[in-house]
């Protein structure tokens, strides 16, 4: 399970909100689920003391901070954080007009059936409160080592079957987002412009009649719409099509993002598709 937030504000600006939402998801997680760090040539390094200080100085750097943390240097990465914390001003924006500043926290579906999905909305809503997110998605994801041979053909495969399970990849993903959102998960935060767009939380509740569905305000004019009690991937091949997620999807619409033609490990004919897989 991802837990993603995307933010169009700077390091600088943010650094502090992302360190506090980290040590929340610390003590959710227990000190022994995260134990590695990922240094400046990509190679797994112990998370021990002189670990921490790398960590804690990159995050205190007045530019920019690109951190990974796992609990494991293998494709069984239960446990995983990861921040783009980028600068926003200057050339970068002008090459990536459409770059944010994005974090992503993960967790095992152990974790959400030992706790339950409660506690794990519990925590989602503790991580998101100090980030000023434009948007932010809460749901099922392929937690897997994308680059090994043959996984991106599996999941290829599956994510058409199970629609509600997301394939995320914050790194390519925040440099082009923007303020769009990521469609719809089981936890979809909304945060500016696209809440004010969306008449605010009324106007977005007026729009929403599952009875699975609820939106609940945030502090700071956003809101997270709940689809249902528990995280659901869905089955095509069973007819459970996700209709909380469909309907809003379409609510959604003229805000959801769409992969850049430039980048994709499939065809842009499958990549549309799946970007609308809760439309057609």
């Amino acid at each position: 399970m991802a837990l993603t937030f995307f933010m169009r504000h700077s390091h600088a600006f943010i650094s502090q909100a992302v360190h506090q939402s980290l040590e929340s998801y610390l003590r959710a997680v227990g000190p022994d689920a995260i134990s590695l760090y990922a240094d400046d040539e990509g190679f797994w390094q112990p998370l021990d003391a002189m670990g921490w200080d790398v960590i804690h100085g990159n995050m205190r750097s007045p530019q920019m901070a690109m951190i990974d943390l796992s609990g494991a240097a293998n494709n069984q990465q239960s446990y995983r954080f990861s921040y783009q914390g980028r600068t926003l001003e200057g050339t970068h924006s002008k090459r990536h007009p459409g770059a944010v500043s994005a974090v992503s926290f993960w967790l095992p579906t152990e974790y959400i059936e030992e706790h339950g999905p409660g506690r794990v909305r519990e925590l989602a809503m503790e991580l998101a409160t100090p980030l000023p997110f434009c948007t932010g998605n809460a749901g099922l994801s392929f937690n897997c080592d994308t680059s090994l041979v043959g996984v991106q053909r599996e999941i290829h495969k599956l994510r058409f079957r199970y629609p509600g399970m997301d394939v995320p990849n914050i790194d390519w993903d925040s440099l082009h987002i923007g303020t769009q959102v990521r469609g719809p998960s089981w936890l979809t935060f909304l945060g500016q412009p696209v809440l004010e767009e969306l008449g605010g939380v009324p106007g977005l509740r007026a729009r929403l009649h599952h009875p699975d569905t609820t939106v609940q305000e945030m502090e700071g004019d956003r809101a997270v719409v709940s689809l249902g009690p528990w995280p659901e991937a869905g089955d095509t091949e069973q007819g459970n099509v996700l209709p909380a997620y469909r309907e809003l999807a379409r609510v959604l619409e003229p805000w959801l993002y769409h992969e850049p033609k430039l980048h994709t490990v499939q065809s842009m004919e499958d990549t549309r598709r799946w970007e609308r897989r809760f439309l057609d």
